[in-house]
Formats: structure tokens, C-alpha cells, sequence
């Protein structure tokens, strides 16, 4: 059942992977027009994403193959995105422009990214670590 999780786990974080890159790939590189279709998308934001996209095609290729290095890599991702959405409040807060939909985007890919998080210690780290 274990093994069951941990290729479903990998497949749902493969997808949002490619997901991500994808679309803040798009924005970066202004691919589609994608760039006005987004309004006033937040540079550093997308580039977090950006960057969190790129970690986790490794991490889901560490749940696959049962990794302990995952669920740092995962950290990391959610550490990443939580300091951008700091920086979004204050980006907010000193009248930036945004877009509404960026701070609920955040605050579930944050999410998102702790539950792989979590599901990456439960699953491999603490059960690696035990004698």
C-alpha cells in the first residue's frame, strides 16, 4: 500500500510540476502572450515559482525511487514560497500592484507544497530513519 502512495504521490507532484513550469515559464518568457493575459502578475513571485517548479521534478522523482532527500527538497520549495509571499504582503502593503487570484495561488501552493512536504517525511524520512 505504501509503495501505492508513494507512485501516486509522485504522479500528482510530476503534474504540478510540469504545471508550474509551465505556466510561470510562460509568463517569464512571455510565451502565448501569456504576459498580459496574467495583468499584474508580480515579477518575483512568478519567478519563486519559477525556481519551486524546477525542485520539484526532482521531488517527485524522489518519491518515486523512495528518496530522503525529498522532503528537503520539498522544505526548501516551502520555504521559498513562504518568504515570496512575505515579500507579496509587503509588496501589497507598499501599494504594488497585483493581482487578487496571487495571493490565494500562494497560499495554496504553499499549502500544497507542505502537504508534499509532510507526506515526504511521514513516507520516507521518518520511516528511513527508524532501526
Amino acid at each position: 500500500m505504501k509503495v501505492v502512495i508513494l507512485k501516486a504521490v509522485a504522479v500528482v507532484l510530476f503534474i504540478f510540476a510540469i504545471m508550474t513550469l509551465f505556466m510561470s515559464g510562460s509568463v517569464i518568457f512571455d510565451l502565448f502572450g501569456m504576459r498580459a493575459k496574467e495583468g499584474n502578475f508580480v515579477p518575483f513571485i512568478v519567478g519563486a515559482n519559477f525556481i519551486c517548479s524546477l525542485l520539484y521534478l526532482p521531488a517527485a522523482y524522489g518519491f518515486f525511487a523512495k528518496k530522503k532527500w525529498t522532503t528537503r527538497l520539498l522544505v526548501i520549495a516551502a520555504g521559498i514560497l513562504a518568504i515570496s509571499f512575505i515579500g507579496l504582503l509587503f509588496h501589497i502593503n507598499s501599494g504594488g500592484l497585483y493581482e487578487e487570484r496571487t495571493v490565494r495561488a500562494m497560499l495554496f501552493r504553499i499549502s500544497v507544497t507542505g502537504l508534499f512536504a509532510v507526506l515526504a517525511w511521514y513516507f520516507i524520512s521518518k520511516k528511513t530513519n527508524q532501526i
